[in-house]
């Protein structure tokens, strides 16, 4: 991270699971590694049954990261909030987090923080839902939850299939963008995984991980973006 550029990557790590149907936390962490980036938003990263045990171990982040684990679970066994978790390069720091209930047919919900960098930049983690009437209500509610922040990122899987719709509810505020095709990992399609970024902030770069390590890891490959803050806001 230069003085006004972060990297923050997005990656829905299907609980550690590969395409080879092993769960191989080793290799998850592997992929992140990979991405050089500031932040690393996660889905999927608890299971789904009872308390939600994690799928990728506190003890693993602690020793073979550079990353704190931004604490949002409600538990000891989970490291995330409806599986969306954060985690922020040690030396960087993270304050006001939030945890969001997103309306909709299944349970989805969002991790709201802000990153102690400049003025303060919020990034969101989110993992919407199936349908587009439900991802309609949810970026309602981020767009929301987010409004009297002047610099914000919701990063995550926003299950959209179209690369123009879906979008509206965050127009007034957010340039959405999609680093590439995304999904499905052995042979990707579509760009479900994506930002939107406040006025204020500029996408500098961007792209998608499409290495064979990340192509076996999950069924969805990881993105990431290099984000330049203006000066009204550093």
């Amino acid at each position: 991270m230069n003085d006004k550029l972060i990297r923050i990557a997005s990656y829905n790590m299907r609980k550690a699971r590969g395409l080879d149907q092993r769960r191989r936390p080793e290799r998850t962490i592997e992929v992140i590694n990979r991405l050089s980036a500031d932040v690393v938003v996660l889905q999927e990263a608890d299971k789904r049954l009872g308390q939600r045990p994690t799928a990728l171990p506190r003890s693993m982040i602690e020793t073979e990261t550079d990353f704190n684990l931004v604490d949002v679970a409600q538990n000891d066994v989970s490291i995330g909030w409806h599986g969306n978790a954060v985690l922020v390069r040690k030396g960087l720091g993270a304050r006001d987090v939030q945890g969001i209930d997103l309306p909709g047919l299944e349970p989805r919900g969002a991790v709201r923080l802000v990153l102690d960098i400049g003025t303060g930049l919020t990034v969101v983690a989110t993992h919407l839902g199936l349908r587009r009437r439900d991802r309609y209500a949810q970026l309602a509610v981020l767009n929301m939850a987010t409004a009297d922040d002047a610099a914000c990122v919701i990063a995550g899987d926003f299950n959209e299939w179209s690369a123009t719709k879906g979008f509206e509810p965050l127009a007034d505020r957010f340039e959405t963008h999609s680093p590439g095709r995304s999904f499905h990992a052995r042979r990707p399609i579509a760009g479900l995984d994506r930002f939107s970024l406040s006025q204020g902030l500029t996408l500098h770069d961007a792209g998608v991980d499409q290495s064979a390590l990340a192509s076996v890891a999950s069924d969805h490959l990881p993105i990431w973006s290099d984000i330049e803050l203006s000066a009204s806001t550093y």
